[in-house]
């Protein structure tokens, strides 16, 4: 991927914040490298040089910046809402596909020869798939470091290193130091929260509208599973080597959250999954500016700018809420899940391990299909399809989560009898991360577009929504805040 040289150089003479993640400034007077923002004097031209990812910069031989820690920006938004090889490949990167099952794993679960996705990977990011790994393993590596007391060897494995040599190697030519030096440098003591738990921040690009994210996640909020109180979201996580919950609270410049982790080999999936959820990695200027060109909708994004889009941290989950949710309101559906979680908890399900906070995560589709037909308050046709789903899920035919195939999965949803258009359109939103599309059917939308002064009739919707475009899903956000 070409960056050009005369932009990014301003975006660094101006110490941008909104172009942290999308670039990283390499200084080879130095040998560090930077986000755009860092405070440090900016450097000359002739000493600068810009990468598309931390990992070509580290590839480069350059280190990164104490200052600025550039592994701590937000991540590119391209890699939320592209839906080509490059973008499923880094959100399953980010989930930590690579350090669990290697790069053939990655390679089968997107359908491409491992030669073509290095190949490509490189042509945009400048590194391959192993080294996109390692620097997040590195940026995990340093994240135990300065928040666990964990003994240097266990944070090596628990990284996703193979062994600590490499472990040692690669916190030292990425950092500029030993593992033991950035322990003793750490800015304040180990937490002290208790085992496998951790406290980090997570950075946004501003700005962010958290009242509109913690006003979505009340409303649909399932007991036993998520809640909000006191301003902080928690919910219960199924990970890939355990359960988990997590405590995320917006505060000025970043989200404080607080995981508990069954295994600490899964920090990264957790981050990668939070960060989704609250749509973390977006770029709000960009989406914001489009949606204000709109005299409709003009005052609610100068009055409430940052309005996120929530994804979700389990694509079948939402699924089985969004075909809960048909045809009745969210405090039914809400109901009728409660009921499916206790009868799949009593079954050995999700909560056999309940953490200490009581929340556990939503049942997987091995839980569900084994839940008996009382579990199910709701019509048989729509307790089938779920099963449709949870069959389809498990035998690895639809894929729901960030690196599936979005053409594919609408496809398959699509022919699922009881998935109707408007569930289809949910999931590639809410699940598939899509940001372009447009709920014109749905009744919560529809009320919005009247409360603004538009037309509520879905096809006199849907051709208006076309000024929207290519973020039409977060027009969507804000006609049901509109409602």
């Amino acid at each position: 991927m070409e960056l050009d040289f005369e932009r990014c150089y301003r975006a660094v003479d101006s110490r941008d914040p909104r172009f942290d993640g999308w670039f990283y400034t390499g200084v080879t007077s130095t040998g560090i490298y930077c986000r755009p923002s860092c405070p440090a004097m900016t450097p000359k031209r002739q000493n600068v040089r810009f990468f598309p990812s931390a990992a070509a910069a580290q590839g480069a031989g350059l280190r990164a910046c104490r200052r600025c820690r550039p592994d701590a920006a937000p991540g590119s938004p391209q890699w939320d809402v592209r839906a080509d090889l490059v973008g499923r490949a880094m959100r399953l990167i980010a989930d930590g596909v690579v350090d669990r099952d290697g790069v053939p794993g990655l390679a089968t679960r997107l359908g491409y020869t491992e030669r073509h996705l290095h190949r490509m990977l490189r042509a945009e990011l400048g590194a391959g798939p192993l080294a996109l790994a390692r620097a997040q393993r590195a940026q995990t590596a340093r994240i135990l470091i300065e928040t666990t007391g964990l003994g240097l060897a266990e944070v090596a494995f628990a990284a996703g290193f193979g062994s600590v040599r490499q472990f040692n190697d690669t916190v030292r030519d990425v950092y500029g130091g030993t593992p033991s030096e950035l322990r003793a440098g750490r800015r304040g003591p180990a937490a002290t929260t208790g085992a496998g738990t951790l406290s980090l921040r997570l950075a946004y690009r501003p700005p962010l509208h958290a009242g509109a994210l913690l006003d979505f996640l009340a409303l649909r909020a399932l007991p036993g599973v998520e809640v909000v109180r006191d301003g902080t979201y928690h919910r219960g996580l199924r990970l890939p080597h355990g359960p988990a919950t997590v405590a995320l609270a917006p505060a000025d410049g970043h989200v404080a959250a607080t995981l508990r982790l069954a295994d600490m080999r899964d920090l990264a999936p957790a981050v990668a999954r939070c960060r989704r959820l609250l749509d973390l990695d977006a770029d709000p200027v960009a989406v914001d500016a489009t949606l204000a060109a709109d005299p409709a909708l003009a005052p609610a994004v100068a009055a409430e700018p940052g309005v996120r889009l929530p994804h979700a941290v389990d694509g079948f989950e939402l699924a089985v809420r969004a075909v809960t949710t048909q045809q009745v309101s969210l405090t039914s559906a809400r109901t009728t899940l409660t009921r499916l979680l206790a009868a799949t908890r009593s079954t050995g399900g999700a909560g056999a391990d309940d953490p200490a906070d009581g929340l556990v995560a939503f049942p997987g589709p091995a839980e569900v299909l084994a839940a008996p037909d009382t579990a199910f308050r709701m019509p048989a046709a729509r307790r089938e399809t779920i099963r449709a789903l949870a069959r389809a899920v498990a035998d690895g035919e639809l894929d729901l989560e960030p690196g599936g195939d979005r053409e594919e999965a609408v496809r398959l949803l699509a022919a699922v009898p009881g998935v109707g258009p408007w569930t289809t359109g949910y999931l590639a939103m809410r699940a598939l991360g899509d940001p372009d599309v447009a709920l014109t059917t749905d009744l919560g939308v529809r009320r919005g577009a009247a409360a603004l002064g538009l037309s509520d009739d879905p096809k006199t919707l849907s051709a208006y929504a076309d000024r929207w475009r290519p973020w039409r899903s977060y027009a969507t956000i804000r006609l049901w805040r509109a409602a």
